[in-house]
């Protein structure tokens, strides 16, 4: 996985694991978000060590690193959930989640800022695209309200923005550190969302269903995700990441719908039209060096 394409299709596969969050935490529905994100990330770190015991020395070599890369994965981490969780109770869901979209796009910002990467016009295209076809996708095409009172839920949603996109960027600086070395940081945000829960929230029993979904999101959209995107952003294309990262809402919205927990509108597919452009541009890109 050290050729820079191949690590960009492992952080591509982080997405559209991603895109499994949404109808997964709907499940979970009636659950405290910090113990949701406790539990999750507490299965995840879990599962890191347990791969990590199982390959004996080796494992527990690669768990070692910098003081500095750990804090930015776990403030990353944290970070970004604990405030995306802030913006929902703040300010409406679709402002909220509008403004959160805006992480693919200042990734693609933040990583032309990077030494020796340089972004092609086509890649900011293929971006803009992504972006229109967030908008659409959350709004279905109609305006929003921008109200005085929901400052502090907008700003929340930006700054969730901002820490992603910011860590998503300067990961690329501690590359020599292994990937599986993420199972720690996924131990202390399990930490810190259980003292969140502990401090803010009354814990509620999931059900046997529930703990099966919390399982499942252990596995895939918290955890594994995770250490695919911690891969790819160190080693392969960050802007056409960013760029691709638009893929996330259209394939959450499309399992919303077949779920059944989410209604068909005729914008999905203006959005989905705009998306497979974007994609298109994006990828046809001259690689940045």
């Amino acid at each position: 996985m050290g050729a820079p394409r191949t690590a960009t299709w492992v952080g591509l596969s982080a997405i559209l694991l991603w895109s499994s969050l949404a109808v997964l935490t709907t499940a979970t529905e009636g659950l405290p978000p910090f113990q949701v994100l406790a539990i999750g990330f507490g299965i995840a770190a879990l599962l890191g060590l347990a791969r990590t015991a199982w390959r004996g020395r080796t494992g527990w070599r690669e768990l070692r690193q910098p003081w500095p890369a750990l804090a930015l994965t776990t403030a990353a981490l944290f970070g970004y959930h604990a405030l995306y969780f802030v913006a929902l109770k703040r300010a409406p869901a679709v402002e909220a989640n509008l403004i959160n979209y805006l992480w693919p796009l200042l990734i693609v910002v933040f990583a032309g800022l990077l030494a020796g990467v340089k972004v092609r016009p086509a890649q900011w295209a293929g971006t803009a695209l992504g972006l229109i076809a967030a908008v659409l996708l959350v709004t279905r095409g109609q305006g929003i309200e921008v109200k005085a009172e929901f400052v502090s839920g907008y700003l929340a949603a930006l700054g969730a923005a901002l820490v992603w996109s910011l860590y998503s960027v300067l990961n690329r600086r501690f590359a020599a550190v292994p990937s599986a070395a993420i199972a720690v940081a996924c131990a202390g945000v399990a930490i810190l969302g259980g003292i969140a829960h502990a401090a803010f929230e009354t814990t509620v029993a999931p059900t046997a269903a529930q703990w099966g979904v919390l399982l499942l999101m252990g596995i895939g959209p918290v955890g594994a995700a995770f250490w695919l995107w911690d891969h790819g952003t160190k080693h392969g294309d960050i802007a056409l990441l960013g760029s691709l990262s638009y893929l996330a809402p259209l394939l959450s919205t499309l399992l919303l719908v077949a779920s059944g927990r989410a209604q068909a509108h005729w914008m999905q597919a203006v959005a989905i039209a705009l998306l497979l452009a974007g994609a298109w541009l994006s990828v046809r890109a001259p690689r940045a060096r």
